[in-house]
This record gives C-alpha cells, structure tokens and sequence, in this order.
C-alpha cells in the first residue's frame, strides 16, 4: 500500500475515532427537502425497554454551518461527565442551525453593539426551527422518552431559540433554561404560568443587551409566572460558563415534570 495513503488513513481513523468517542452521533434529520443535522447523546447502557428524559439544546449563532460538529462546542461537555451519566441518564439532541438561518424569529441590527433585535410576536417559524419542532415531535413519539421530562435549553441565539420554541409549542416542555437570549415580551403569556424558566445574562453584555432577559422576567411575571432569575454582574456574553457551572442546573432542570400529559402538541 501506498505510505502516503496509509498515513491518510490512519489520521481518518483517528478523527472518526475522536468523533465517536465523545458519545455524540452525528444524525440527520430530513423533511421533505429540507435536512436538519444534529447530534444525539444516548445515555450509557441505553435501552429501549426503558424510558429517559429529553434535552434538546440550541447553540448560538457563531456555531451555525452544516459541518454537524460546531454546535457541539458549548454546553455538549455538561453532559459527558461520568457523574452526570449517572444521576441524570438522558437522551441529549444538539441540532446544528445553517449559517443563513436563525432559530428565532427576529430582525437583527448588526451595525452596532450590542445588537438591536426586533424580536417577531408570532407569524410562521424559521425553516430551522420549524424543523426542529418536527425532530422534538418525532422524538417524543419513541417509546424509551418520559413524555413528562422533555427539556430545552440554548444561548445566545439559542437562548432566543428557546424563548420562542416554548412559545409555539407550550405543552411540549417540563422546563426550559434561557442564557443571554430575549424575545417578544407578548409571547410569555402563553406559558407564564405553566412552564417553570430558569433565565441567565451577564450585566456586562456587550452582543445581547441583559435588558432582553430583563424585559421576558418582567412579562413572565406580569402574566402570573414565576421565573427564576440568575443576572452576573461580571459576565459578558459568555454568561454561559457561569450557568454551566451553576451546581444546582441540573438538578433544578431535572426535577420538573409536567403535570398534563399533552407533550406532543
């Protein structure tokens, strides 16, 4: 054999390797003409005989392309701590947003910082996160998924992804986890006083205004809710390591289960 062919294919081997050693399996998702790539974390000994909560976990928009690998860099690692495997056994879906797409609906003003967003109450869904509601539908469909313990979580882009998925499908989530997002402060009515919220910023953002979050808190508890509320009065826009390193995060998104059993729509 050639050795420059063989050397090609020993670093292959090794980058497969490296991939599939994380547990993350790289998936696609595909509707119609339209694909959706994500990657799924089974938990250790996954059965089908048995029954697991969902994550579903939005990333930001640096992370967004179509390599399936990039929407990985933040938040994937929470997850893959052998401690974590083992007090919190879940299915963890990390979708991955095309660089033309957005998972909020939303009019940005990049030509300044931080961003002017002009968040949209209502109207039809971003293809990308239109197609991640059909994912989360066909997922809790399977039998191995506790149809009371479907979560969802993201940052950034995906912190707005988050505020607007549980504003189109209130009854699907036990819990949702908002880090430096925003959205139409009209939208929390529809799950103010069902769907418990954990929301994160840091006061030093200089990308999303903390004001975003401060305005969702606001509208939440206008409407009869009852947010909890985490602002870091160091962080900038990567507030995200602190949340991450938040000890109770888990346990608090764990902990919730839904009272009705309507998870599907």
């Amino acid at each position: 054999m050639n050795k420059y062919l063989f050397f090609l294919m020993l670093v292959c081997f090794g980058f497969v390797n490296a991939q599939t050693q994380n547990g993350f399996k790289a998936e696609r998702f595909v509707e119609g003409n339209d694909t959706l790539h994500y990657q799924i974390l089974y938990p250790e000994h996954f059965s089908k005989q048995k029954q697991y909560p969902v994550v579903l976990f939005l990333h930001g928009a640096g992370e967004r392309g179509n390599d399936n690998t990039s929407q990985l860099i933040h938040g994937s690692t929470l997850f893959l701590a052998d401690s974590i495997q083992t007090k919190y056994p879940a299915i963890v879906i990390f979708p991955q947003c095309p660089k033309n797409d957005y998972w909020a609906n939303a009019v940005i003003d990049r030509s300044s910082f931080p961003l002017n967003i002009t968040f949209k109450n209502g109207g039809e869904p971003t293809k990308a996160l239109s197609l991640v509601m059909k994912l989360i539908d066909k997922t809790v469909q399977e039998s191995y998924v506790k149809k009371d313990q479907v979560y969802v979580m993201g940052l950034s882009m995906g912190g707005m992804g988050t505020f607007e998925i549980i504003y189109r499908k209130p009854n699907m989530f036990a819990a949702a986890i908002a880090i430096c997002g925003g959205a139409a402060p009209e939208t929390a009515s529809v799950y103010a006083k069902t769907l418990p919220i954990w929301i994160f910023h840091g006061a030093e953002d200089n990308v999303v205004n903390p004001q975003y979050s401060l305005q969702m808190v606001s509208a939440i508890l206008k409407d009869g809710g009852h947010p909890q509320y985490t602002l870091y009065e160091h962080a900038n826009h990567n507030s995200w390591d602190a949340t991450f390193a938040q000890p109770k995060l888990l346990s608090w998104l764990f902990s919730k289960h839904k009272i009705t059993s309507k998870a599907t729509k």
